[in-house]
């Protein structure tokens, strides 16, 4: 029996999305020609559209669909015309690198971001600035305090982007709530396909585009869309978010799974056990037990996770998330990631807790760990 625990590095594609993807793969039409079938391939990406703002408390004519969230966060940090850029220390490397000048806000040991010191960072400086900080982090799922990011950005004249690709449609996001000025998300973290995501931006506010030789998406990122695509995004989006309730159960699955792995291994450590986190997310490590020692024999008895490093040219370097939170080096080459989804199952939590606790009984020599729930 296989166990797929790996959603935040991408979901299986919901129903819905798979019914509108193949039924559009099967037409023809470039949405920006004028004749029938090209009005009929315009319609549904403006379907899409509606259904994107819809689902995350924005306007349509804010919607800019791209091939994911890395060009979204690429656009939105190159696009926005601040010479002045504060990203946190716990971004993905698609903010991160997109914006090696950067101003670094740190996080506390557990995993949020440090909102004095960004107060204190932008008090400094008047030049015009642009903060990035995303809703939820993706190696330990911890949710950042966007909302209150926001007060403190606008208040000195900045401009907010959020990249809120983890935490769309398994929390309640809405925009306009948030305060967020740039929302990127991505259609493959949420049930979607691959190759699709959307920069969101709030009423009224320019974007340089980064893409130039069309004027799709009303000139900010030209490229003919990938009308199966986005059709299936806006299905998948809707979905998740008319089913967020089921996340309810996923975080008992969670916390059960938290509970066993600590009891079989009591020296493991849970990285933003104590901050608000994302229900399908956890991230922990155990000293001298290496990531990729875990992901490979989890592999091989067919329970899929990540590493909580990253990966570049077969070298392992520990996280910079866990870095930014103070982990020592040895502890968070570590440190693995569990991500359950929307039809993660009882099955898939004991398949990990069984492999991964005859794993931990192997190498500390005592034999295989009871890996039933009490």
């Amino acid at each position: 029996m296989s166990a797929y625990l790996d959603y935040n590095a991408t979901a299986p594609l919901r129903p819905e999305a798979a019914e509108i993807m193949t039924r559009l793969l099967a037409e023809t039409g470039n949405g920006s020609s004028v004749h029938g079938a090209g009005r009929r391939a315009r319609a549904h990406v403006e379907t899409a559209r509606e259904q994107v703002a819809g689902a995350l408390g924005a306007a349509p004519a804010g919607v800019v669909f791209t091939s994911g969230g890395t060009e979204a966060n690429n656009l939105a940090i190159k696009g926005a015309g601040r010479k002045r850029l504060l990203v946190s220390a716990i971004e993905h490397p698609s903010v991160l690198e997109a914006a090696p000048e950067a101003e670094i806000i740190p996080a506390d040991e557990d995993g949020v971001v440090d909102l004095a010191a960004l107060e204190a960072l932008l008090a400094g400086d008047d030049t015009p600035a642009l903060v990035s900080i995303m809703m939820a982090n993706n190696e330990t799922g911890v949710v950042q305090p966007v909302a209150a990011a926001a007060e403190i950005v606008h208040r000195h004249g900045a401009l907010l982007h959020t990249d809120a690709v983890q935490a769309a449609g398994k929390l309640p996001v809405d925009m306009t709530w948030i305060g967020a000025d740039m929302m990127t998300v991505s259609s493959h973290k949420l049930g979607g396909p691959q190759g699709a995501g959307a920069l969101i931006l709030r009423d009224g506010l320019g974007l340089e585009a980064q893409i130039r030789g069309g004027g799709q998406e009303r000139g900010h990122r030209a490229g003919t869309e990938n009308v199966p695509g986005i059709a299936a995004f806006g299905a998948a989006l809707d979905a998740a978010c008319t089913s967020l309730a089921c996340y309810d159960a996923i975080e008992e699955l969670r916390d059960d799974m938290e509970l066993r792995i600590g009891a079989a291994a009591p020296e493991a450590v849970f990285f933003g056990a104590r901050a608000e986190r994302l229900p399908n997310t956890l991230c922990f490590g155990v000293p001298g037990l290496p990531s990729e020692t875990q992901v490979i024999s989890l592999d091989l008895a067919g329970v899929m996770v990540s590493a909580g490093s990253a990966c570049s040219s077969g070298k392992v370097e520990p996280s910079h998330v866990l870095a930014a939170m103070g982990a020592p080096d040895d502890l968070a080459r570590s440190s693995i990631r569990v991500s359950l989804g929307w039809d993660s199952t009882e099955d898939d939590v004991q398949a990990f807790v069984s492999a991964w606790s005859e794993l931990h009984g192997r190498t500390r020599g005592g034999g295989a760990v009871q890996a039933s729930a009490a």
